[in-house]
């Protein structure tokens, strides 16, 4: 049996499938515009690279740019890209036909809203937040989220040589304190939303503890193990009927205390995903591929 394979058979005997996904989910999707100056990011940040030389976006939402209205326009752009550019494979129906029979949930760190694209919101959870709101910088008084499409279709036909008119940017409507994207940072706004995306995770859990529970970890890095990868090696520790699968192909780890409950898949993640989802599907040519 190939690891593959034998990856197939996990996912046949599980009675439920825990997912948790970071950024090279991203990359797998082929959505390299993150942390390098591809072809993707250069597509529609050129003007931005070639004043600051910042590689991809991740870098220039921290960027110190010359002015706050140049800041918005890069954000307001930026947001645009990230919530409307999809996929670049079939990265996410391959993941669909995998889970597609049995009770599963999404646990992620991306915030670029794709998994609720493709997946029911209940069955996700965004634990670091989501580049589809905005927050209040002061999160002592002003504790709500604010979408940003109402933003986006307001704000960007107002952008002139790369800079927001500094009285279009967006303020918080209870103390006209500046917004923030919500994503994991000094003032993440950690209330109502935040603790709803946790509690759809533990409810799934708490169900199907005593089960075959399928811990699938796919990108995970070494930025931030401690929201997903440390919990999943744990849970699978102390779940007796539970395994653990690691697909990622520069750091497919596993805590030695559960290599024996455990398999690392270091191929390409995307072409795993494919040939996994291929198999489930008894071998049928799939449309997609």
């Amino acid at each position: 049996m190939t690891d593959l394979e034998n990856v197939v058979a996990h996912i046949n005997n599980a009675d439920a499938i825990i997912i948790g996904a970071g950024s090279g989910m991203s990359n797998a999707a082929g959505m390299n515009f993150w942390y390098e100056a591809s072809p993707l990011f250069m597509k529609y940040m050129r003007d931005f690279y070639q004043k600051y030389h910042f590689e991809g976006i991740f870098k220039g939402f921290y960027n110190r740019f010359a002015s706050e209205e140049e800041r918005w326009a890069y954000l307001l752009k930026m947001l645009k890209m990230v919530s409307t550019i999809p996929p670049q494979n079939d990265v996410y129906n391959y993941l669909k036909t995998i889970v597609h029979n049995k009770p599963y949930h999404i646990i992620t760190t991306n915030q670029d809203m794709l998994f609720k694209k493709f997946f029911p919101a209940e069955h996700v959870s965004e634990i670091q937040g989501s580049w589809g709101f905005f927050q209040s910088k002061n999160t002592a008084t002003d504790k709500n989220l604010y979408p940003i499409n109402r933003y986006l279709d307001k704000l960007l036909p107002k952008i002139e040589s790369n800079r927001l008119p500094t009285t279009l940017i967006p303020k918080s409507k209870v103390d006209g304190t500046p917004l923030i994207p919500w994503v994991r940072g000094p003032e993440f706004l950690e209330d109502k939303k935040y603790y709803e995306e946790y509690e759809k995770a533990n409810r799934f859990l708490g169900k199907y503890r005593l089960k075959k529970v399928l811990f699938i970890e796919i990108g995970v890095g070494r930025m931030t193990p401690m929201f997903i990868q440390e919990p999943f090696w744990e849970m699978t520790n102390y779940l007796a009927h539970s395994f653990y699968i690691n697909f990622n192909p520069q750091d497919a780890l596993t805590n030695p205390v559960i290599k024996d409950r455990s398999l690392l898949i270091s191929t390409d993640t995307a072409k795993a995903l494919q040939s996994i989802a291929h198999l489930i599907k008894g071998g049928q040519n799939d449309e997609r591929d």
